[in-house]
Formats: C-alpha cells, structure tokens, sequence
C-alpha cells in the first residue's frame, strides 16, 4: 500500500521503522475488558523524501485515539505545571500581555496552562476535544472549547464572538502539532485567528534528540509527525509565517519552542540559524540518517528483555513507574505481559485500577511499591527521571533509553 505525505502529497517509500501492531497507547483497559479482543494498528514511521516530514499513516483517526475518556492529565506532572507557569510569565512579559490582551491554548487539556494567564489577569480560552481533561479545566473556571481544531473551527470562533474580531495575542500550541493528522489544516486555521501583530508559540519534542537518543518509545499513535525545525520553517513558509525565534528546552527529552508572527519583517534571531546548521551538520533531510533507528531499537528492546528475565531467574520482583504512552510503545514492541512486570504504579487517579493496553499489566498508586517492598522499579516516562526517584529512596530504579542505566 502507498501512503502519501500528510504535508506536501508525496508518495511515502519503505518504513524507516517497524514496531509491529499496537493498541493505541492511551486506550488503557477495565477488568471488564480484559476478555475482549483489542484494535491494534501497525506503527511503522516513514520519512518523506521531498518535504522531509517524519510521520506515521493516519492509521488510527483522530477521534479514535483521543476520545472521552483520554486519560492524560497534564495537572498530574509538577515538573510540567511549573513549565508551564514559567512559560506564562516569560510570555506576558516578553510581548507584553495585559487584561487588555487574549489568549488561546490549543490541546488546553485540564487548564494546566490557562490557569496562570487567569492568574495574570489575561482573558483566555481553551480548546480541548477530550471530554473528561476539558472538563477538569472548566471546574478550574477556564472557558474551554471540546472540538478538534482546524480551519472550520477558527472561522466559527470568531463568527461566534468567542475570540475578538481582530484576533488574539497569543496562540498556545504545547505538544499538538504532532498530535494532529491535517497539519496544514491547522496552520491555516491558526494563521486565520492571530491577530496581524500576535505570536504564535509551537512546542514539539526534537526529532534531532529522538534520532541521537533512540528515543523511538515516543513513537506512538497519537504522534502523527516528528518535527524538525527544518520542516518547521518549511511549513510556515508555505502559509505565510514568519518562524523569528527559537529556544531549545529539556521537557520530553529536549524539545524545541518556536516562535511564529504574521509580520514578514521580523527579525529573525541567530538561535533559528544556529538550530538548522546543527540539524544540517547532522544530515537530518537524509533517508540514511534514519537507517539506524530500527538497528537501535531492536537492542534495546533485547537489552530490556534480558534484564527482565535475569531478573525472573533471580527471583527480583520488577515494577514498573509511570503508566505512560512511551511505556506501551516500549512494552508492546518487547512482547512483555505481567510474568515480567508484575504492575505499574501511576500518580494519575484517571489511570488507576485499569490495564495497560496489549501488556495487560495492573495499573496501581504509588503505594503499592512499598506495600509488596519491591526493590526494583523501571521509570518508564525516563524524561522525569530525576522528579520521580526522589520519592523512591532506597529502590534499584532503571531507565533503559536512551541507553540501560541505573540511577
């Protein structure tokens, strides 16, 4: 079957990495369920060879992965709530947002982040399309929008008055564009309701750090595109967007924050030229500079597997920290079931007392752990690694991307 890219139309080549056939990542599972036979959907990533989009096939839709019940939580991540303050208060001041100024976040999930523009003073409202999260930010009194959004729904915000007629100041866009199958669609509909002096702000994980660190565990359903600044300047050049500024941050295992204007004559600071020259010195628009990924994946997966059944051998328990998506990928791609991992102890209530999806292993709170005195733990979200194992003291903790290590 040919696919074409969701960017430019181009028809799609040879995977550049197959993870075989999984559940969607968040689709956890109730004791109800476990008898009943789960969609899987192959992962396999390819690369455009003319606009240079890493991407997965739609083949999932949209309202399939991210339903009512999607269990991620923002507000359950301290580290990622004070991300998301500190990116607030440097935005309000940089491009001096007041009462008189309107915002909007996309993929606004519970009000993680519109909290502190409401604390600021500053109108806001959210855009969310999974039910349960955009309700937890509507109890945090944040206005929230549970649709998709696109072109269609960026003509209806302002024909319905829920934006002003100019525009808004700032659009938020944290960890979406990834999320989202019709990327020009979504340009095109934020281009539609920034205001004709607004930034727009775009955080995605580095595809760079992902090719360096073999972070092929963040390869999952939900995530549609793998996003290069590269691509990122390519893309907003085709809808008529200036990308004037980026910064380099540590979430997700290193992501980029870029910053985008309608106003051509912006000046474009030296990070963007600085950010491409190091992708360019690495090859990244090379279908060869990919070849390794499956290579690279495949040992550590063989890694994690021997570990676990050394571990069997020796009669060690092994648990698991952070019932995350990239948890599944790996996990699902290792073929492990519950005689290797006996559960996974999660923060999130939403995620409690339910299964991981095609594993099947229990998910349960974090006192588990000591109750059963497990001694060996593998922190699955390695990202937080330093925020989790401060509340696991005397505990062998594990990570095994980038690489098998012991904390």
């Amino acid at each position: 079957m040919i696919f074409k890219c969701r960017h430019c139309d181009n028809n799609l080549g040879e995977p550049v990495l197959d993870l075989g056939n999984h559940p969607p990542s968040n689709a956890y599972l109730i004791k109800e369920q476990l008898d009943i036979q789960e969609v899987t959907y192959p992962l396999k990533l390819f690369v455009c060879n003319k606009c240079w989009l890493a991407q997965l096939p739609e083949y999932a839709k949209a309202n399939e992965l991210f339903t009512r019940d999607y269990a991620y939580f923002s507000s359950t991540s301290s580290s990622w709530c004070n991300h998301a303050k500190d990116y607030v208060e440097k935005a309000a001041k940089r491009f001096n947002l007041n009462k008189n100024s309107f915002v909007i976040e996309i993929a606004s999930n519970d009000g993680y982040l519109l909290q502190y523009v409401e604390k600021l003073g500053i109108k806001c409202i959210g855009v969310e399309p999974t039910h349960e999260t955009a309700l937890e930010a509507e109890k945090k009194g944040i206005k929230t929008v549970k649709e998709f959004f696109g072109e269609k729904l960026a003509y209806r915000l302002k024909n319905e008055n829920l934006i002003p007629e100019t525009g808004v100041d700032l659009i938020v866009a944290n960890n979406v564009l990834a999320h989202v199958p019709d990327i020009n669609d979504f340009i095109k509909g934020a281009k539609f309701i920034l205001k004709e002096s607004g930034i727009f702000s775009i955080e995605f994980p580095h595809l760079l750090n992902l090719l360096i660190n073999n972070q092929f565990d963040t390869i999952y359903h939900e995530h549609y595109s793998y996003l290069s600044l590269s691509f990122i300047r390519r893309l907003s050049r085709k809808f008529g967007l200036n990308l004037f500024d980026v910064e380099s941050i540590n979430t997700h295992g290193g992501s980029l924050r870029v910053w985008l204007s309608k106003d051509k004559k912006k000046d474009v600071s030296k990070n963007v030229f600085m950010i491409l020259e190091k992708e360019k010195a690495f090859n990244i628009e090379s279908i060869e500079i990919f070849r390794n990924l499956q290579l690279n994946a495949e040992k550590i997966k063989d890694n994690f597997l021997q570990f676990l059944l050394n571990s069997k051998i020796e009669n060690d328990i092994v648990c698991g920290y952070g019932a995350a998506a990239k948890a599944n990928t790996l996990l699902n791609f290792a073929g492990v079931k519950r005689d290797l991992i006996k559960f996974i102890v999660d923060n999130s209530p939403s995620k409690q007392n339910k299964y991981m999806p095609g594993s099947l292993i229990p998910i349960l709170s974090a006192d588990k752990l000591e109750k059963e005195n497990i001694k060996k733990i593998i922190i699955f979200p390695w990202n937080i690694v330093e925020e989790i194992s401060t509340s696991l003291k005397n505990k062998d903790i594990y990570t095994f991307i980038p690489n098998f290590k012991k904390w």
